[in-house]
């Protein structure tokens, strides 16, 4: 296109492995104009991600970038750090999928915001403290001036957000690179966060580089779409053609593979599994070391549920409602009050060691990978770790024969047990931490 503000010719995307070379991505060539939105689109692994931390120089060590990327007149692929650093976080800006994995959790939001505004546009820390509450106000963070003081762990899930896009929109970029910003929100929150990003890209004239899986985001706040797969580009046009008449095999199979349908609810006759009732759960807050607790917040609040064999229960609610503290309450992971019975057994209260038999039936699958899995330990280490509590009778062949056969069952190569949690795309550490639970012991009763 004519007017481009950013354009990406033959890039390319190499990882070194213990495996080999992993080609990541292929020759990719694209463009977006300003004020324009291009959604990249693909499945796990297709790239996408990869593609844009090469543009921005954040790849990982074992990785490196050919091509160009093309911004006014430069090219951003293999250009020095002090060069790079002049350009990303000032013209080019990126916000990712899990906001508490990208602010520093021992710095304010405030202060975090403000750095940036220093380090680009020289301004003093008053002037910078001033203009990181207006971006606050911008994206509508209630009580502006005092979250400023406030931690990462202090806001919710949408707030961080708000933050990461305020920190990113601070020096009035060109370009803004958003990875997945809205996967790990509510489909409210998420409706927020979309809406704002469009208003503020019609207020400043942005482009945005929206890299999901999600295709009715797509339909919503897409001009052009980009398809990836196996890191190569097999279609792109516009928003409306793509979805009318898809031209590529795959294109068409993203499309059809929407879910559908409803799940078949258990057989009358079967057993009760799980049961909780009234079940409560406060956090006490304030107060110092010793002092009495300022206030209380009741998170769950007599809340019941039951579960039957082959049943699955899902537990909705916005940001903050308690599903998750309700989950961990019931897995015995939180303190809390009420009766909570499984296969026959009253397990409220058990300690951790009459409660360790029970968890190779009770498991929990967490919603941040790169939160849950250790960096330290390749994926057959974490795959294999709970057969070292729960089967610690076989041998360390057999736990990795174990882990081979687990990645298989979820569709992931075997070979690559021995890379890192980092080394994989997105969803691949939840395959990865799944099969933890799937492999650890047999196959689990109940599964959160």
């Amino acid at each position: 296109m004519s007017g481009a503000v950013l354009s990406l010719k033959d890039v390319r995307v190499t990882f070194s492995t213990l495996d080999g070379e992993v080609e990541a991505v292929k020759g990719v060539t694209l463009e977006v104009g300003r004020g324009e939105t291009l959604a990249i689109v693909g499945e796990s692994g297709s790239g996408k991600s990869q593609m844009m931390m090469a543009v921005m120089g954040l790849l990982a060590r074992n990785g490196s970038a050919l091509g160009e990327a093309n911004y006014a007149g430069r090219n951003l692929i293999g250009m020095d750090k002090k060069t790079l650093n002049q350009v990303r976080g000032r013209k080019l800006t990126m916000i990712f999928q899990e906001p508490m994995t990208s602010l520093d959790p021992l710095y304010t939001v405030g202060s975090q915001i403000m750095e940036p505004l220093m380090q680009h546009r020289g301004l003093s820390k008053s002037e910078a403290r001033a203009h990181a509450v207006e971006m606050l106000e911008l994206v509508k963070v209630p009580e502006a001036r005092r979250r400023m003081d406030s931690y990462p762990h202090e806001l919710s899930g949408g707030q961080r957000q708000r933050v990461m896009i305020a920190m990113a929109l601070a020096n009035d970029p060109d370009v803004l690179i958003a990875d997945e910003p809205t996967t790990a929100l509510d489909v409210t929150i998420q409706a927020e966060i979309l809406d704002l990003m469009a208003e503020l890209q019609k207020r400043i004239g942005l482009a945005i580089i929206f890299i999901t899986h999600d295709l009715n985001i797509v339909r919503r706040i897409a001009d052009r779409v980009v398809v990836m797969r196996k890191g190569e580009v097999v279609e792109q046009g516009k928003t409306s053609a793509i979805f009318k008449k898809p031209k590529h095999a795959y294109t068409k199979a993203l499309i059809d593979a929407e879910p559908s349908g409803r799940k078949e609810p258990p057989p009358k006759s079967a057993p009760l599994l799980l049961s909780a009732k009234d079940m409560r759960v406060t956090f006490r807050l304030g107060g110092g070391w010793f002092g009495e607790p300022l206030f209380e917040i009741n998170a769950v609040d007599r809340v019941s549920v039951s579960l039957c064999q082959g049943q699955t229960i899902g537990i909705v609610g916005e940001s903050g409602s308690g599903k998750s503290t309700l989950a961990r309450a019931i897995l015995q992971l939180l303190p809390g009050e009420g009766s909570v019975v499984f296969n026959g057994r009253a397990i409220s209260g058990l300690e951790s060691r009459a409660m360790q038999p029970l968890r190779r039936e009770m498991q929990i699958v967490l919603q941040d990978p790169f939160g849950s899995l250790s960096p330290r330990l390749t994926a057959g280490q974490i795959i294999s770790e709970g057969l070292l509590v729960h089967e610690p009778s076989i041998t360390s062949a057999q736990r990795d024969k174990r882990a081979a056969q687990a990645m298989v069952e979820v569709g992931l190569d075997p070979a690559t047990r021995s890379r890192y949690p980092h080394e994989f795309s997105a969803t691949c550490p939840i395959s990865s931490f799944h099969m933890i639970l799937r492999w650890c012991v047999p196959w689990p009763t109940t599964s959160w």
